[in-house]
């Protein structure tokens, strides 16, 4: 794997992190207003990554097995640590363990796994 590759990668899980959050956090807002902030921020976030994802390798053919795993992995990590952040500065109705079903949904949409 190249220097330039990793951090591609990085950018990739950067993006789908943010993307996840917000789309957990849009879930939990009981208020409209917030809901249509986070899906936007969501939105923004989903079309960056798609963009890394595209640059990683070609978009129609998967990334090999060790790649996959270990990005499935710091996503959850990141994640859950997110919403743990955001748990401990009074944000409610948050779970950290829906941080794997939005994961393998968003990793499935994006054609890593």
């Amino acid at each position: 794997m190249t220097k330039n590759r990793n951090k591609l990668i990085d950018a990739f899980m950067g993006n789908t992190v943010t993307a996840i959050v917000h789309e957990i956090l849009e879930e939990a807002a009981n208020d409209e207003t917030l809901r249509k902030y986070y899906d936007k921020e969501f939105m923004n976030s989903f079309s960056i990554a798609k963009k890394y994802r595209k640059e990683i390798n070609p978009a129609d053919k998967p990334l090999n097995m060790k790649d996959r795993i270990s990005i499935k992995e710091k996503i959850i990590s990141k994640v859950r640590n997110e919403l743990n952040l955001r748990i401990s500065k009074g944000y409610k109705n948050l779970d950290p363990d829906k941080a794997i079903p939005y994961t393998e949904k968003i990793m499935k949409d994006l054609k890593i796994e």
